[in-house]
């Protein structure tokens, strides 16, 4: 009986991390939205769409000049009033002197410290208006809120910009550092809680949607302060120092938080898990190459390897491919991935050529009772020539016999159209037989 090929793979004692699996999705520190905070039209934009800018670049630009007209006005008033003050302090005091040798009264004094006052008060008002025309001033130029990558222009130069607009001039999104929202099941949170609280940092990893690719490794930020009661879980944030750009926001991410390292773990494939009636258990192959199902307990996955807590010990081997046929007992033969991989292919066969039957223009089939020949190779003798003729047409036999009839009857001279002449001819001619020349 021919052994069964599988792959296997032996059993080892190493340390295993436990991971907690998640999905989760990219979401940046700061959203911000440009908005230009004064209205005029709009001179120049200052940035690339999809650059990386810093707090403070100078992103747009809006048409100063009414604003440096009524920051100019502003200014004025506020030095015409500052000369008004002076001149009022000077009266002042002459005035307070004047009162000390009584030459004024005391009134005339009161009244000017009252218009002292007075001056001071408008000098400040004017502080004010030339302040507020200064900063309106400084709004015609916009500048980047946050550091991040901004996004798609949204208004042109030459346009009219106001505070209202809905979608302002552009999107800065942070993306170093960027976090990541992923959920975990509540059962699996008090591990998390106890290395939280212990004032340790878990590790995280960021993965692609097929698993294939580690997008990032970052640290587990903080839990959220609920379990969402409908679908048993609880959200946990991440943060990813990002200096690749790998993370993008709003990407959807496999995630993996290592809670622990069990030491010493007898581990094995997760492929060389199977699981029936008897629970959970995988095919152990011996020395002599039979195979024997051995339960399993398992502990924690990495995804690609399973701790197994009771039922195995290193060095054993176990099946990892072609378990789908195995049975208690069966002689197997270890066989390499590539090699396992070559025999589940079915190698490409030629196409069968087929023939006519016995060949010629429709051809006589070749037994052991002669050949029937075509117009060149003569006939069969006797009616055994007829019936190889019959079986050298399977299509339509008997159209093909009246054919030959009609052609016998309108041409008695030719013998080999007429089998039952030619029997007739030699009466003493035998099956398989050639005729008498």
């Amino acid at each position: 009986m021919p052994r069964s090929p599988v792959v296997v793979n032996t059993v080892a004692r190493r340390d295993m991390d436990v991971v907690l699996n998640g999905l989760g999705n990219v979401t940046p520190l700061a959203n911000v939205t440009v908005r230009a905070q004064v209205s005029g039209p709009m001179l120049k934009v200052l940035f690339k769409e999809g650059q990386m800018v810093k707090a403070g670049d100078v992103l747009a630009e809006i048409d100063p000049r009414p604003f440096q007209a009524a920051l100019d006005q502003a200014a004025g008033q506020l030095a015409r009033d500052q000369a008004l003050l002076q001149n009022a302090r000077l009266d002042q005091q002459r005035y307070r002197t004047l009162l000390a040798q009584d030459s004024i009264s005391k009134q005339q004094v009161d009244t000017q410290d009252a218009l002292v006052r007075q001056y001071e008060g408008t000098v400040k008002t004017d502080q004010g208006n030339v302040d507020n025309a200064r900063l309106q001033l400084g709004y015609t130029r916009i500048v980047a809120p946050a550091s991040g990558r901004i996004g798609l222009r949204q208004v042109d130069p030459g346009n009219i910009v106001s505070t209202s607009d809905a979608n302002g001039i552009a999107l800065i999104t942070q993306i170093q550092p960027i976090t990541v929202l992923y959920t975990i099941p509540e059962d699996s949170l008090p591990a998390v809680l106890r290395k939280l609280n212990a004032g340790e940092k878990l590790s995280v990893q960021a993965w692609d949607r097929q698993m294939r690719n580690q997008l990032a490794e970052g640290t587990l930020l903080t839990t959220d302060n609920q379990i969402d009661t409908t679908t048993g879980t609880v959200k946990l944030k991440a943060i990813f120092q990002n200096t690749d750009g790998m993370l993008f926001p709003n990407q959807f991410v496999n995630v993996r938080t290592r809670v622990d390292t069990m030491e010493d773990a007898t581990v094995i494939p997760v492929a060389a898990i199977q699981r029936g009636q008897q629970g959970t258990f995988v095919y152990v192959v011996g020395d002599d190459n039979a195979v024997k199902v051995q339960v399993v307990t398992l502990g924690p996955s990495d995804g690609a390897r399973t701790a197994v807590l009771k039922g195995l010990e290193p060095g054993q081997r176990v099946v990892i491919d072609g378990a789908d046929r195995l049975k208690e007992g069966m002689v197997v033969e270890a066989v390499d991935p590539a090699a396992r991989a070559a025999a589940l292919t079915p190698a490409s066969s030629p196409r069968a050529r087929g023939r006519r039957n016995g060949g010629g223009s429709w051809g006589g089939a070749s037994g052991a009772h002669g050949a029937a020949g075509g117009a060149a190779g003569g006939a069969a003798s006797g009616a055994h020539g007829a019936a190889s003729d019959a079986a050298a047409t399977p299509g339509a036999p008997g159209e093909r016999r009246r054919m030959r009839d009609a052609e016998a009857s309108q041409n008695p001279a030719n013998p080999s159209a007429n089998p039952s002449a030619n029997a007739s001819t030699n009466p003493g001619a035998s099956a398989g037989q050639r005729p008498q020349q």
